[in-house]
């Protein structure tokens, strides 16, 4: 089953890419045929392949010979290998726990419609840390959606009002520095990313995205400033941050939030 995850995460991340270019070339998501950026050449089922086509084509196009970007492979096996965390965190145990009982079986339903809302919330995260990336621009085409579909997915699971906190607190401080720094400190698509994780990750996991994107963003912004790729005053995205940070926590947020209240002595 791990290695259908797999196979699955490394096709569908070639769709994700599909999804990201087009859409920064303004092209149809669904429409048309895969195509060099370089030439345009209209590309084959040989092509096409997840991982296997930049290996056997040595990075580059088969037409015009120009470098392929490594976005295509670092975005299919990212997918691949979150799909494979989300169906090790969230079947896995579930199943190990069944067979000690005799039951192997369980609650597997509920546990796959689960597994296939968080593989799509999964996507979502994907697309929009490197859209986010690439353009320092979070489209509202991917927030819009994953908004509704993220309050759904909570209404069905009996958690709204805990997503309504979450998605209150993001957005309220979010917005909040916006309108102090007046778009310095982040953009207004940070602002309505905080509305979609906030959804995501339900409050008190909400405290633990939060607590994340910003030493992740601490770290990485200081080791670009010691390897001198960034100074000071250069813009770094924050979507990245917050896209990671939201993934662990919707795998683990849950964990954390119960080892650190009984560390504190909070039952």
């Amino acid at each position: 089953m791990i290695f259908i995850i797999f196979v699955f995460g490394l096709l569908l991340g070639s769709f994700l890419n599909s999804v990201i270019f087009r859409s920064a070339s303004g092209g149809s998501i669904l429409a048309g045929h895969s195509e060099c950026p370089s030439c345009g050449h209209k590309l084959g089922f040989w092509d096409l392949i997840p991982i296997f086509s930049f290996v056997f084509l040595r990075g580059r196009c088969r037409y015009c010979g120009k470098k392929i970007s490594w976005q295509y492979p670092v975005v299919e096996l990212a997918t691949a290998a979150a799909f494979v965390l989300i169906y090790a965190q969230g079947v896995i145990p579930r199943l190990n726990r069944g067979i000690q009982a005799g039951s192997p079986i369980g609650s597997g339903m509920t546990d796959w419609v689960n597994i296939i809302f968080q593989f799509i919330f999964a996507s979502f995260l994907i697309v929009i840390f490197v859209y986010d990336l690439r353009h320092y621009l979070i489209p509202d085409k991917f927030v819009y959606p994953a908004i509704f579909l993220a309050a759904f997915y909570q209404a069905i699971a009996g958690r709204s009002g805990q997503a309504a906190l979450g998605a209150f607190l993001l957005f309220g401080f979010f917005g909040l520095l916006y309108l102090v720094s007046r778009g310095r400190f982040l953009g207004l698509g940070d602002v309505k990313l905080g509305v979609f994780l906030g959804f995501l990750i339900p409050y008190p996991e909400t405290l633990v995205l939060f607590f994340l994107a910003y030493v992740l963003g601490a770290l990485v912004s200081l080791l670009l400033l010691l390897g001198r790729r960034k100074r000071m005053r250069d813009p770094v995205p924050f979507g990245p941050f917050l896209t990671s940070a939201a993934f662990i926590a919707m795998l683990y947020g849950e964990e954390m939030v119960g080892w650190y209240f009984g560390l504190i002595g909070i039952a």
